[in-house]
């Protein structure tokens, strides 16, 4: 039994106030002024004790025993099995004849109301490599070119911060565009590189590669795997030959499966909280000139949980800490 903070009757004085009715012959005006509760409470609180004994004191539900509005069972068996075809509530109304709102409520009820749901639990695959660069992790992520006219709409909430213009073809465009934050991470230690470029085609890739194995190698470290998703530019011929050139073994992701990289996925969380998030910046230059401090930050001196709350370069043992970031 659970009561509200301003309850006057706990089970024990819903039993003092019945005993002393029913056994020790009080009125009911006198006991319920005693309980502090009208009449009326008092009444209904002993009839209960006389039917039920002490089980009658302890709160029913207050559920209706019925509902006749409630959705039949076999309508909720149907939802259910639209749902597990992959059905979204909208469609699933539309093919039953019913309110979204229903629906929706449904399939929140029934524990369907994410497509997520449907898919069974994989139990996590934590691993780590037993000595920096075995394995390096690769990947890239998109943000959005803070244009003339300043921040975007995460900072200002509009969503016509920048103009639009036409292009060669007679799209509408914005004039920001974007850019490409390139990042890397060494599976053990969590030492990173990262570069903003303007793009994430095959020989960027390529050229951005060359250079974190420059940036791993000034640590005395050699770089003998790589890991990337499933873009065009790492499924290309040429990356292909270039990781075979460099002497590294090329690991993609499963697809549809980002958590396999997901050294790389939990970095780039990391720093956008962190870096491109983490101030309102006047333009990309002035993002991208902050980036170099905060790269050295996280390597050389911001604390990895999985890492014994140590920054990754103690990870680097006997390696030179003067390295490029950028």
């Amino acid at each position: 039994m659970k009561l509200h903070a301003n309850a006057a009757l706990s089970l024990n004085a819903r039993r003092r106030l019945c005993c002393r009715v029913v056994e020790e012959e009080w009125t009911l005006t006198s006991a319920a002024e005693a309980a502090e509760v009208s009449v009326r409470t008092a009444r209904k609180w002993v009839a209960r004790y006389r039917a039920d004994g002490e089980a009658g004191l302890v709160d029913r539900s207050s559920a209706p025993s019925s509902c006749p509005w409630q959705t039949s069972e076999d309508r909720v068996v149907a939802i259910a099995a639209l749902r597990r075809v992959r059905l979204t509530g909208p469609e699933i109304a539309e093919v039953l004849g019913m309110a979204c709102s229903t629906v929706s409520a449904i399939l929140k009820r029934i524990g369907l109301g994410k497509l997520s749901r449907l898919e069974p639990l994989e139990p996590p695959n934590r691993y780590e490599k037993r000595a920096p660069g075995e394995l390096i992790h690769i990947d890239v992520k998109k943000l959005g070119r803070i244009g003339a006219r300043g921040a975007g709409h995460r900072v200002t909430g509009r969503r016509d911060t920048h103009r639009k213009k036409t292009d060669a073809h007679g799209h509408r465009r914005g004039d920001a565009g974007w850019e490409l934050v390139h990042v890397c991470v060494d599976d053990y230690s969590r030492f990173a590189h990262v570069e903003v470029l303007d793009d994430e085609t095959a020989i960027t890739a390529i050229a951005f590669l060359r250079r974190c194995l420059a940036v791993y190698a000034a640590h005395g470290i050699r770089v003998r795997a790589v890991m990337t998703d499933n873009g065009s530019a790492y499924r290309s011929t040429v990356h292909a030959i270039a990781c075979r050139t460099l002497g590294l073994k090329h690991i993609r992701t499963k697809p549809h499966r980002p958590r396999t990289n997901g050294k790389a996925e939990r970095f780039i969380r990391t720093m956008l909280r962190e870096w491109a998030y983490a101030v309102i910046y006047g333009s990309s230059r002035e993002r991208t000139a902050q980036l170099s401090g905060w790269l050295d930050r996280y390597n050389t001196r911001r604390p990895h949980g999985s890492l014994g709350h140590q920054p990754p370069i103690t990870r680097l043992v006997g390696n030179n800490l003067l390295g490029s970031y950028i």
